[in-house]
């Protein structure tokens, strides 16, 4: 049996592919699946439905096509991880944490120390906090292979 994890937010580094690694090399059983992560392709996604009077309103309907993708993968996730990097808000990463607390679907976080007081919400509605990749995988090995 498979687990499916969906790696959330931050698409500035190759945290994702540090946790595909840790988890092959870990022999884990795992699929992962993740939102669009070239930002220009994000930010196009619904430019295919005609043009907009606005960039609001090119980026709610973007967003719209975007949900389609990001909702069903979180409702099928067994666990998501939720990643906070330091370069932007990630306010996309702070509405997935709270859709999977609203499905109450098992999410962890991942970020640094310094954002801890602007994360508490979030933070305390998930079951870990992690600020390294092999947290992550270590989370992954207990749950799958404990």
């Amino acid at each position: 049996m498979s687990f499916h994890v969906y790696l959330s937010g931050e698409i500035h580094s190759d945290w994702r592919e540090e946790i595909q690694r840790g988890a092959e090399a870990a022999g884990l059983d795992v699929v992962f699946t993740a939102p669009v992560t070239d930002h220009d392709a994000s930010d196009a996604a619904g430019d295919h439905l005609g043009e907009t009077p606005s960039d609001f309103w090119r980026d709610h309907q973007s967003s719209k096509v975007n949900s389609i993708r990001t909702r069903t993968l979180i409702e099928q996730a067994d666990l998501v991880v939720v990643r906070f990097g330091d370069k932007y808000k990630q306010w996309n990463a702070a509405f997935d944490a709270g859709y999977c607390a609203a499905l109450a679907k098992p999410y962890v976080t991942l970020h640094a120390p310094d954002i801890v007081h602007a994360l508490k919400e979030v933070d305390a509605a998930a079951q870990s906090w992690c600020t390294t990749t092999d947290q992550v995988v270590e989370i992954l090995r207990y749950v799958l292979k404990a």
